[in-house]
């Protein structure tokens, strides 16, 4: 049996976006920034996607922005807005411990080349970032404030609303990647006081290589690639038709199942989460619970063993899962993300991340409960670790 638990890492693109994208690969093949009626196809189909991606976030068409990646969105708002703060003399980022490398490694480099000030907020055992620990943390130099929709590993739900809200009466952009938020949570950019937000396409089965950032009319980050005058003079590059289509029907289909998918999704997640529970002893879980936590992930760590060693276990059984971001799978450093909830290393080291997806049934599941304790059992009975753990609780 193949088992695929990892669709935080990447989904597989649905059949009916396959479908709507097959025409500009070849048919309608038009450069949109080219003056005659052959390319008025390629012009509209992109303003379809923009308007299909705009009404799931109820904000306006002409405030989306397509781009390559959510990293690139991601990139775009930090470096974008803090160059164009410089003008004002504002020179502070605001963001948390556990954002996805997409941010951590941008602050970095607005740290260590433009000389940005960066406040890194800390987050509570479940992952949590404190509102009060936001405001605390603004000052007049405060030119951003970045905080995650939901963690891409432990699932995680922050509070994005009362965030939005604080640099609203703050007078401060409020930018949030939502990367993976996007394809389970309902996001209402004018109801949750959000500025910006990132989303990419193949997190929600569309296509690779394309994303988005949302930008509130009136705001005017620096551009962050320059060229031709695409994107309404905001993102230079002939633009990639047939993802961007794929995209905006991916997101279209999502809106219409969106409940659908939660309900199944929390079903299965829940069901695995409490196997896990009562089949392996001192296995921990990671991150938030309930509605508070995406209904679609699982993360837990096993003392005793390492991630990685169970991963090429379960691999060897036909599944396959994760021990944390995707976007960093072959470093050997424990998580940041576990690390900053608190955990020691010798548990960080030792998590597992499954991600259930549309596909996944109670037969999988089934499967996972009774191959995973087997494989714990073992690599704990050969591990030093374990047992110096069992003499410490003796």
């Amino acid at each position: 049996m193949f088992v695929y638990l990892d669709h935080t890492a990447t989904t597989p693109t649905s059949p009916e976006v396959m479908k709507a994208m097959m025409p500009y690969f070849g048919e309608i093949f038009g450069n949109p920034s080219s003056v005659y009626s052959f390319s008025r196809k390629s012009r509209e189909a992109i303003e379809k996607a923009r308007n299909q991606v705009a009404a799931s976030l109820n904000a306006d068409p002409s405030e989306i922005f397509f781009t390559g990646s959510g990293t690139e969105a991601d990139n775009w708002a930090l470096k974008g807005t803090l160059e164009k703060a410089k003008i004002s003399g504002k020179n502070h980022l605001i963001t948390t411990k556990i954002e996805h490398h997409a941010i951590l490694h941008t602050a970095e480099y607005l740290h260590k080349v433009e000389g940005v000030d960066v406040t890194y907020l800390p987050v509570n055992s479940e992952g949590f970032v404190s509102v009060e620990d936001v405001k605390n943390a603004i000052t007049d130099k405060t030119a951003l404030v970045s905080v995650m929709f939901a963690n891409n590993e432990v699932g995680t739900i922050e509070p994005v609303k009362e965030i939005g809200a604080l640099c609203r009466e703050h007078k401060i952009p409020f930018h949030t990647d939502a990367v993976q938020a996007a394809a389970h949570l309902k996001i209402d950019v004018k109801a949750m006081n959000i500025d910006m937000l990132s989303m990419s396409a193949h997190k929600m089965y569309g296509p690779k290589g394309v994303g988005a950032l949302y930008l509130r009319r009136g705001l005017h980050p620096e551009n962050f690639i320059h060229g031709g005058a695409q994107e309404h003079k905001h993102r230079a590059s002939t633009e990639n038709i047939a993802g961007i289509v794929g995209f905006g029907e991916a997101m279209e289909i999502l809106q219409g199942r969106l409940e659908e998918d939660k309900a199944l999704n929390s079903a299965r997640r829940d069901r695995l989460i409490s196997g896990i529970l009562e089949r392996i002893p001192h296995a921990k879980l990671n991150g938030a619970t309930g509605d508070n936590r995406l209904p679609n992930n699982i993360n837990f760590s096993f003392i005793g063993v390492e991630g990685e060693t169970l991963l090429l276990d379960l691999d060897a059984k036909g599944i396959s899962a994760s021990t944390g971001s995707a976007c960093s799978s072959e470093s050997l450093d424990p998580s940041h993300v576990l690390l900053a909830l608190g955990l020691k290393h010798e548990m960080a080291h030792g998590s597992l991340r499954f991600t259930i997806g549309r596909l996944t049934t109670d037969e999988q599941i089934d499967y996972v409960l009774e191959v995973l304790p087997e494989i714990v059992s073992r690599r704990r009975e050969m591990s030093p670790l374990w047992e110096d753990y069992i003499k410490s609780q003796a």
